[in-house]
């Protein structure tokens, strides 16, 4: 059964905007250790800080749940399988409010100028995605 779907997209150069005016104060708001080491190794670092932006986005979308005092954005973490499929990993109350018969999928792509985001929230049955 799908439970939700959200979906994101954020210009490049408006994260790269938020950082160059905000500093550490935006990325240790925003982004875990983890998406920091990984995105700030990176050539082209903002599109990789976009990419985890508007994964956020689309997820808090995805599970209806908006930004409140419940949920902060480091609740939610994106990072890479070997293979550069892009995977998801919740914290705190955050990861209760899933639960353990819910899935979290992803999908990430980007432009030059753009990235976007959609996240499917679901739970499988009987070893397929129910759609009822």
């Amino acid at each position: 059964m799908i439970f939700g779907v959200g979906v994101d997209i954020i210009e490049i150069e408006r994260i790269q905007g938020s950082v160059e005016k905000f500093k550490d104060h935006f990325l240790n708001k925003i982004f875990t250790e983890v998406e920091l080491n990984y995105c700030l190794s990176k050539k082209n670092k903002y599109q990789h800080l976009a990419a985890r932006f508007a994964a956020k986005e689309a997820i808090a979308k995805a599970l209806a749940t908006g930004w409140n005092k419940e949920f902060r954005w480091k609740d939610i973490e994106i990072y890479n399988e070997k293979n550069g499929m892009p995977k998801v990993k919740l914290f705190g109350k955050l990861r209760t409010f899933l639960g353990d018969d819910k899935s979290l999928k992803i999908s990430i792509s980007h432009s030059r100028d753009y990235v976007t985001c959609i996240a499917i929230v679901y739970t499988i049955l009987n070893g397929t995605i129910s759609q009822s």
